[in-house]
């Protein structure tokens, strides 16, 4: 085994997900990944502190986690926490719950929270490790349960921005409706494109060659675009869905019901009731994007801040 094993833990608004890899000549060879929705940030907008009951959801599937660690015999971890953990009230608990449960695997260890700025730049480093540089510049988002990452650059990071909508979010403050009204839909337009004019401000998109998606939002999105019968995580990675079948897909999903997503074959039952807003989110930035930077396509990266995670530390 190498002796410099490393394991990466992105604990989301909406997911928990863990990467056991080695480091190779700069790249990450897995050895194990996976995703677990935990909803640890399920009410947050609202009451402003982690429910009791999704933090004992996350502390099993990081107890789980931390067994697997043992087993592959890991050498360093890092636990990354991002937008849920940044302003709750009550985050003391969940970071003595993280110290406890990853101490037991390293001396030491427990989550952090990082800042929009850094979440940004492990997203990125982790989305265009495998693309050619001639692709580039990128504008890589990465979109989450809380937050939008949104990030342009070539080899390095020129310009981020964190976004307050996410699809947990935006489904708890304005999709509440089976299926979302007329109505509810034109407020969480409003409230995203709020969001994203903020981001457009802040980085400069006009220029970018290749818009890079990450996360299980954007993912789902492909499969359901390539109409997949199961999801299938090799042939999504560095696919690409046009423009046109993008919208087709998120137009379709935000008039569906929560049982007709249910039964959709790519569809992890975890994503469900919030999927419809992550679609909201995507169609809302692939109008941007094809104005600001004529851009017609996306493609999605299985690979993103877990890789950034696990790569910081090898």
């Amino acid at each position: 085994m190498d002796v410099s094993r490393v394991a990466a833990v992105d604990c989301g608004t909406n997911s928990i997900r863990l990467l056991i890899a080695d480091p190779v000549d700069g790249r990450l060879r897995d050895v194990h990944r996976e995703m677990r929705i935990v909803r640890l940030g399920q009410g947050v907008d609202a009451t402003g502190e982690f429910a009791p009951e999704a933090l004992a959801r996350t502390r099993a599937a990081l107890v789980d986690y931390a067994a697997l660690m043992r087993d592959h015999r890991v050498e360093r971890v890092r636990m990354v926490a991002t937008s849920a953990a940044r302003d709750v009230a009550n985050r003391e608990a969940f970071f003595a719950m993280t110290a406890e449960v990853l101490g037991d695997v390293v001396p030491g260890a427990v989550a952090e929270v990082i800042s929009g700025t850094e979440e940004a730049e492990l997203s990125y480093r982790g989305a265009v490790g495998e693309l050619d540089p001639d692709a580039g510049p990128f504008v890589v988002v990465d979109l989450g349960g809380g937050s939008t990452e949104v990030v342009v650059g070539r080899r390095e990071v020129e310009a981020s921005y964190s976004a307050d909508i996410g699809c947990v979010r935006l489904t708890e403050r304005c999709l509440r409706s089976d299926p979302p009204t007329a109505e509810e839909i034109s407020a969480a337009r409003e409230v995203v494109r709020d969001g994203l004019a903020a981001a457009f401000r802040a980085v400069p998109v006009e220029g970018a060659r290749t818009w890079v998606g990450v996360a299980g939002t954007m993912t789902t999105l492909a499969a359901l675009g390539a109409k997949m019968t199961t999801y299938d995580s090799e042939a999504i990675h560095l696919s690409r869905v046009g423009f046109t079948r993008l919208r087709e897909v998120c137009d379709e999903l935000l008039t569906m019901t929560r049982a007709q997503r249910a039964v959709l074959g790519p569809m992890h039952e975890g994503r469900v009731d919030v999927i419809g807003g992550g679609a909201l989110i995507v169609e809302e930035l692939a109008d941007a994007l094809g104005a600001r930077a004529g851009l017609d396509e996306l493609v999605v990266s299985e690979h993103d801040i877990l890789d950034g995670i696990a790569l910081s530390v090898s």
